[in-house]
């Protein structure tokens, strides 16, 4: 029997901090904070998750951890069995091949609008994201590393007035986020990231509209040449594709 049919049993302390803003809202900390756990794989695949447990860690009510459970089900990262409990979900292949065909076609007129618009103070913006980038390669710091990444893409989105792009992208890209996040283990070198970043903001910086769109294409192709062997690494971490499509082979790009 599959280990994430057989039912739940609650989660032993996960070591999540009490939430730092002790006066801000606590439901968006709640579920941010959860998030981060899942992608950054402080709580793995298959772990059974226990609301009391976890308000207590972060030091709230079982309020807002049930409303975050009902958010991640919905990105699916949870999955909410009545009488079963909850468990953290295993990577959908199909949630991140879609993720990246989406983020793909979005960031991809992004980086091509940024490069014909050249908003001031974008360049340096840049600049600045990338060198903490190799602060944090230097260091080891992947989760730092992946929080800088974030505001890179980000950035590009709010240089041209449209950080809606982004924030559309937010929902879709949990399972991607996941696989990025493995992927620092060393299936994709950070140098090589900061790397693909460079040439994005080059191109960008340059006014090169078609390059900073092709360099965009490129460095979000990454994953499918990770893929592969973070699913040979982490073969309990991946649920089983539909579609046809498999973990162990490279989806062709075109």
């Amino acid at each position: 029997m599959d280990s994430l049919e057989r039912p739940a049993e609650p989660a032993r302390a996960p070591a999540l901090p009490v939430l730092a803003d002790a006066e801000g809202p606590v439901a968006p900390q709640v579920l941010q904070r959860l998030r981060e756990a899942i992608v950054r794989c402080e709580l793995l695949p298959g772990r059974a998750l226990s609301e009391a447990e976890i308000a207590r860690q972060l030091g709230v009510s079982r309020q807002p951890v049930r409303e975050a459970f009902i958010k991640l089900a919905e990105a699916g990262l949870l999955s909410i069995r009545p009488q079963r409990g909850t468990v953290v979900q295993r990577i959908s292949v199909d949630a991140v091949h879609d993720a990246r065909f989406v983020r793909e076609a979005v960031e991809a007129a992004v980086a091509r609008a940024a490069a014909e618009a050249r908003a001031p103070g974008l360049d340096a913006r840049l600049a600045e994201l990338i060198a903490g980038q190799e602060r944090c390669a230097e260091a080891g710091d992947a989760p730092g590393f992946l929080v800088l990444d974030e505001a890179f893409h980000r950035a590009l989105a709010e240089g041209i007035g449209r950080a809606f792009a982004w924030t559309a992208l937010e929902p879709i890209k949990a399972q991607m986020d996941r696989v990025r996040f493995l992927s620092f283990e060393g299936a994709t070198p950070l140098p090589e990231l900061i790397r693909q970043h460079r040439a994005i903001a080059r191109a960008v910086v340059r006014g090169q509209p078609d390059q900073a769109e092709a360099a965009m294409r490129a460095h979000l192709r990454e994953i499918l040449a990770s893929l592969p062997r973070i699913a040979r690494a982490h073969p309990d971490y991946f649920e089983p594709a539909r579609n046809g499509r498999s973990p162990q082979r490279k989806e062709e790009a075109s």
